[in-house]
Parts: C-alpha cells; structure tokens; sequence
C-alpha cells in the first residue's frame, strides 16, 4: 500500500478533503482547492475534463501512483479524483509526485 493513503486519510477525518468529480470541480471553482489528485487508472475521457477545470481556476494537478482501488481502500470510498482544500496537506501530499502537464491548446479544437 503507498505510504500517501495515510496523508490523504487524514485529511479526509479532518474535512479537508473532496472526493469525486462533482465535488472536485465544484472546490477547483470556488477557490478552496489547492491541489487536484488524480488516479494511476483514471480514465482518459475524465482525465482531460478535469484537467480543464484545474487549468480553467489555476489549481496543480498531480498524479497519484494508486489505483482507484488502493484509494478506496484507504479511504472507504472508491474514487479516481480528489482535491485537498488545505495548503498544508496538499503540500505534503505533492512531495514526490509529478505534476500533470495541462497544454490549453487541447481543450480548444482548431475548425
């Protein structure tokens, strides 16, 4: 199991933590959202659609190395995305972790 979960389960006992697409977005855009955190298996489709909401509010997107899975497990709930709504967690968490590139350009299509 990775060492993250336990970071990322406190985070949750202390409120600081949104789970699932909806709540994800709903924080990038109200400004509560330090740091987005996605999935290893998190599908593509759904990738691109928050990577625009990260771009979209100026929030850091960050992949997670865990499966859906391993989060649920952790977490008790199965999730592909989560935002940390705390400097200090999201910080901590993106300790060793790579950024996700976001290019603008791939939101927009060129007709």
């Amino acid at each position: 199991m990775n060492s993250k979960i336990g970071l990322i389960s406190m985070c949750r006992k202390a409120g600081k933590l949104a789970m699932g697409m909806d709540m994800v977005k709903d924080s990038c855009m109200n400004g509560s959202a330090k740091a987005v955190f996605a999935a290893a298996d998190f599908s593509p489709k759904s990738l691109k659609e928050i990577k625009f909401a990260c771009a979209r509010y100026g929030v850091k997107l960050y992949s997670l190395d865990m499966t859906m899975d391993e989060i649920g497990s952790g977490l008790g709930k199965r999730t592909g995305v989560i935002a940390m709504t705390d400097s200090g967690f999201a910080v901590s968490c993106a300790k060793g972790l790579k950024p996700v590139e976001i290019d603008p350009d791939e939101f927009y299509s060129s007709i």
